[in-house]
Order: structure tokens, then C-alpha cells, then sequence
């Protein structure tokens, strides 16, 4: 398999590269880019770094798993002494007293961070668009939206500006931006990473997951990053997944596909990608491989559960932003002036909008109506998914419903942004592993297996690249 992290590693064992040398590099061409996809440069951190990484390679001590590797961090994780801002106007000076659980693994490891990446304000968007730092740019072509909300880190590691980056996925956050930017992204089983120093969105569907151009290298990260964390009660152990798994495995084409008839069928599905779709459909059937038509929930359905119950975490989750301990404060007349003034003049619209829903649903009167009924909805998806792993062994599906829309058009319908999560949240909802592979269709292919499953997500991708 192609590496990038043992590529860098060969070429520092042989000399011709020194980690000062790239970092300085990746530095300069993210101050350069004009994609707008760094909040705050880590520059004197990572240069720092990197003159300890080249003291250990001179010594000829053993290179740790990602030593002097670049990489990105985006803006809603603790990194001690940074400003860690959620891409938001209240937490713009905001310093992280603490490092998230799988930040620590990484930098263990030997990572070097170079930047914190732009994103939507607190993970609130699918377009990147709803930051207080303004929009990035999609890495292919500046005039479209990079997705959301990990749209800064999908777009540097694209242009090759990180080897690396490390997103949050709630919704589809990693794994729609990674196809919009032709990137590997995967998003793990619910609990796999501690999300331990993550800004909690909606706290039930968030997970860490690593974005990057190498199948190996994600391989690599998820080994990493994993792991029981005292700190998050939601966390696993889970075993190590070896690298023989990118060896050609003649079991493949006994593993039963399923597919949902539904979402193909779909109104709000792009021609192109429901013919490359059809397409990927037909080759998997001539290389041998069983393929089976399943029935799911409508689209619809399935954004309008997500963000009821989204809606009503991150509600509750940001109630503590009101400028008494975190934040930048606006003074009022009264106590009542100032949590107002606070939230309203340092909250992006989509984030108010989103907390105002979701007090709405948590409200008496209707918590029984729309909250619980959501709940109900999503044990009804986890128990449809659990059936339909009985049947197949990987489920594939279109990563987003169209191709990356022009900037500033999706702030004027939101709807069309709600909607690009579509074919996502449905497994966030399951708490299932899910990659975005960059093969198949305008917006790559999306490969889901059942919890734990990432081996069999990762073969399965290996194999499409082959026969693609």
C-alpha cells in the first residue's frame, strides 16, 4: 500500500529529507494558501518539534509510528496553551488549559501539528461557510464550499499542505468534506476514540476520525488514536488492525454487499452520481461479487430525526457559552442583558439558530411530540441496521447527494445544506463505522460495515481501488 507517513519516514533513514526542512515547508505553504483553511498557525510548536525529531533521527534511535509526520488539527480540540476557538467569535482568545486523549496519542507517537484548521462554528454546517473566520475553499476549485464541517482539514491535507489532519464527524463532518476534496475519510465506531478534549456538538453521535490520502495511513492513525479512556465512559478496547489486511484476500468476493434501493431512487440525488453509482453497482456484480437491494428509511426522514436530536444536544452542550467563565463577555444592564448580548453578537447565526431549535424541541409541550419521537426513530434505524448485517457484510452508498455547491449558495437555502447530510447520518445515528472512499462517483463512495468493523471497511476499500 502507498504510505505517506513510511515515504517521509524512508526519506529521513536515507537522509535526503530532515524534519525541520518539511516542516518549514508545509509552514510556508499554508501562510501562503489562500484557501482560507487555518484559523492559528502552530509555527514556533511545530519548528520546536521538529528540532527534537531531527536530534532523535541523527542519534539513530528508532522512529516512533509518526515521527516528524505534519499534521492538522481541526479548530474544536484541546491543544494545551492554543487558542482553541471552535471556529467561533466567543472563544476567539480562548487557550486550552489541557490536550484531547487522541491529540496526546498523536503527538506519543511523534506527530508534529502545524496549524489549527478552519471549520463551521462548533461543527454547525456542512459547507464550512459558518465560521467566524469565514469560509475555506474547496482544495479543487476555490469557488465551491469544501464541505462541512471538517472543510480546513480535508481541504490541507488535498493540497498536501498536512500529511495529515484530524476532524470531528457528528452528522457526516468527516466524511462529506472528504468527498467534496477527493480524500480518504473515515469516521469510526461510536466510542472506538475517546472523544475526551473534543467541544461537544451532539455529544451521542460524536466521533474523532483521521483524514488523509493514504488507506495505509488511516490504518495506521485509527490503530493510534483508539483505545479505552478512563475519561470517556463511551470508550472501547478494541484489537489493533494489522497491515496484512491490504493483502489480496480471495474471502473478499464472498462478502455480501447490500445497498439502499431508497437512496439511489431518491429525488434529491444528483444524475451523475446515481449513474456512477449504477456503474460501481454493475463492475462489483462482473468481478463475481453478491450484491443485494435493501430497503431504508427515506432520506427526509433520516435529516429530520438527526437534527432533532442534534439540535437538543447542542443546546444543552453550549449552554455554559454565556461569558461568565467561558468567553468573551459583552456587557448588559442586566445579568439577562448580558448572557443575550454574549451569545447573540459572538454565535454565528447557525449556531443560534440551532440552539433556539434545540431548545425548542426540549420545551414542555413538545419534548413528547418531535424530542422522543426522534429517539424512538433512531432505536428503530439501529435495529434496521442490525437486520440488514444479518444479510450482507459491507453496505455501500453515495457519500453526498451533489457535487459540491458554489460558495454562498448554501447560506441561502439551508435546506440544501441540511440535505447534503443525507446519506450520513443515518449510520452516525447507528454508531457505525463509515469511510468516504474518493473512487466511483463525483464525490467518492461511502463504505460502511457493522460496529467494529473498520478491518472489513478498509479491505473492502482496497479492493474497490483495484478494481475501479
Amino acid at each position: 500500500m502507498d504510505s505517506e507517513i513510511l515515504k517521509i519516514h524512508e526519506a529521513y533513514r536515507k537522509g535526503s529529507l530532515n524534519c525541520s526542512g518539511l516542516i518549514a515547508s508545509r509552514i510556508g505553504e499554508l501562510e501562503k494558501s489562500n484557501h482560507n483553511s487555518v484559523n492559528y498557525m502552530l509555527s514556533d510548536l511545530a519548528m520546536e518539534m521538529a528540532a527534537e525529531a531531527d536530534d532523535r533521527i541523527k542519534s539513530g534511535k528508532e522512529l516512533r509510528p509518526l515521527e516528524g509526520i505534519p499534521f492538522g488539527i481541526k479548530d474544536v480540540y484541546m491543544l494545551q496553551g492554543t487558542s482553541s476557538s471552535g471556529s467561533s467569535g466567543i472563544l476567539k482568545n480562548y487557550k486550552a488549559p489541557y490536550t484531547a486523549t487522541a491529540i496526546v496519542k498523536l503527538l506519543d507517537a511523534g506527530a508534529i501539528p502545524v496549524a489549527r484548521e478552519n471549520c463551521d462554528c462548533f461543527g454547525h454546517g456542512s459547507s464550512n461557510e459558518n465560521s467566524y473566520f469565514g469560509p475555506a475553499r474547496n482544495a479543487l476549485d476555490k469557488n465551491l464550499v469544501p464541505g462541512g464541517s471538517s472543510g480546513g482539514s480535508a481541504v490541507n491535507v488535498a493540497r498536501g499542505f498536512t500529511t495529515f489532519s484530524i476532524g470531528g464527524d457528528t452528522g457526516g463532518s468527516i466524511r462529506q468534506p472528504s468527498g467534496y476534496n477527493k480524500v480518504y475519510g473515515l469516521k469510526p465506531t461510536y466510542g472506538r476514540i475517546s472523544r475526551f478534549g473534543l467541544m461537544a456538538y451532539a455529544s451521542s453521535t460524536d466521533c474523532v476520525g483521521p483524514i488523509s490520502r493514504s488507506l495505509e495511513d488511516i490504518r495506521l492513525l485509527i490503530n493510534i488514536m483508539s483505545g479505552k479512556d478512563s475519561r470517556d465512559q463511551t470508550t472501547f478496547k478494541s484489537d489493533a488492525i494489522p497491515d496484512e489486511i491490504f493483502r489480496n484476500d480471495p474471502d473478499l468476493k464472498k462478502i455480501r454487499i447490500g445497498y439502499y434501493r431508497n437512496f439511489i431512487e431518491s429525488d434529491n440525488l444528483d444524475e451523475n452520481i446515481r449513474n456512477d453509482f449504477i456503474r460501481l453497482i454493475g463492475i462489483l456484480k462482473e468481478q463475481g461479487n453478491a450484491v443485494e437491494e435493501l430497503e431504508f428509511y427515506d432520506d427526509t426522514i433520516l435529516v429530520s430525526a438527526y437534527y432533532v436530536l442534534a439540535m437538543a444536544e447542542t443546546a444543552s452542550n453550549l449552554a455554559r457559552l454565556d461569558g461568565s467563565v467561558y468567553g468573551e463577555r459583552v456587557a448588559g444592564e442586566s445579568i439577562r442583558d448580558q448572557y443575550a448580548l454574549t451569545r447573540s453578537e459572538n454565535l454565528t447565526e447557525e449556531t443560534r439558530k440551532r440552539i433556539v431549535g434545540g431548545n425548542q424541541v426540549l420545551a414542555h409541550g413538545y419534548a413528547e411530540d418531535i424530542y422522543q419521537k426522534a429517539r424512538y426513530l433512531r432505536k428503530m434505524i439501529t435495529d434496521s441496521f442490525n437486520r440488514d448485517f444479518r444479510n450482507v457484510g459491507i453496505i455501500l452508498s453515495p457519500v453526498t447527494p451533489n457535487t459540491p455547491p458554489l460558495l454562498g449558495s448554501s447560506l441561502k437555502n439551508p435546506m440544501v445544506m441540511y440535505l447534503s447530510d443525507a446519506y450520513t447520518v443515518g449510520f452516525s445515528l447507528g454508531g457505525l463505522p463509515a469511510l468516504t472512499a474518493p473512487l466511483g462517483t463525483d464525490t467518492g463512495v461511502q463504505i460502511t460495515a457493522e460496529k467494529n468493523g473498520e478491518e472489513r471497511i478498509l479491505k473492502f476499500a482496497k479492493y474497490l481501488k483495484e478494481i475501479l
